[in-house]
């Protein structure tokens, strides 16, 4: 999702609690075809849904390497990477280096990524991710299709499958707004973090959701769209050549109830 970068920290990496050497990374990128990873948004040094990062880090570790994660270790790496950085962009991959029987945790922090300016517009591709119930590294061709969508002067990439039916976008979870009722596309995608908070948060305010099959076809049927990842939620305006309503009042609440949503301290 397109937006302003804010302030930024200084870039780095570490690699299980201490600063990467050359070696080390040359060590990650030999494997770094297969692991896992979680990218938070840190402001005050806390994280909307923290407690789903690590729970997304120990399934998915438990699914590629078929070992636990522990939660403690992970937000001690993160909590380490920062410093005294309290506004950040973090990225933790999980992998295995050769010979270990334990896996790795590369934590990178680089500057906080604004939320979206304004309404998206997508491009459709015919792709689904594999595994996609996994925040995966190797995600080439999401990097493709959404180089291509932004090159023909879209925001991002929609994945869509056989029939047009829409799964996810190349790095955004969308739902659409029917009446009262946020309707999440059933079919293999991501279960994002900011998805996962807003369900949440739409719960407690008493907000129906469901899941259900959704063509491209069926998109003008609906009042509204939005795309949500780390960086926030935005309406959708333009679907290919498509325009898109951007002001029903769900979405709007919708992106209310995320911006409200608590953050939970490193």
């Amino acid at each position: 999702m397109t937006g302003t970068p804010g302030s930024a920290p200084a870039f780095r990496i570490e690699i299980d609690g201490r600063p990467a050497t050359a070696d080390d990374l040359a060590r990650f990128v030999m494997v770094s075809s297969y692991g896992h990873f979680t990218a938070m948004q840190v402001r005050g040094r806390a994280v909307r849904g923290l407690g789903f990062h690590v729970e997304r880090l120990d399934g998915a570790t438990r699914e590629l390497f078929g070992t636990g994660l522990d939660g403690g270790r992970v937000l001690d790496a993160v909590r380490h990477a920062l410093g005294d950085d309290v506004d950040a962009s973090v990225r933790v991959n999980v992998y295995r280096p050769d010979g270990a029987d334990d896996v790795s945790l590369l934590v990178s922090v680089r500057g906080p990524g604004a939320a979206p300016s304004g309404a998206q517009s997508l491009m459709t591709v015919d792709y689904q991710r594999p595994v996609a119930q996994v925040k995966h590294v190797g995600g080439f061709a999401q990097g493709y299709f959404g180089n291509a969508a932004r090159e023909a002067g879209f925001d991002e990439a929609l994945l869509v499958g056989p029939g047009g039916v829409i799964a996810e976008g190349a790095i955004t979870n969308v739902g659409f707004a029917d009446g009262d009722t946020v309707v999440w596309p059933d079919a293999p995608a991501l279960h994002g973090i900011t998805m996962r908070v807003l369900q949440r948060e739409m719960d407690a305010a008493g907000v129906p959701w469901r899941h259900q099959r959704v063509t491209v076809a069926d998109v003008p049927g609906f009042d509204g769209a939005f795309a949500c990842n780390s960086r926030g939620i935005a309406p959708i305006g333009r679907l290919d050549e498509q325009l898109l309503p951007t002001g029903a009042e769900l979405v709007k609440r919708v992106i209310g109830l995320f911006e409200a949503a608590p953050r939970d301290a490193l």
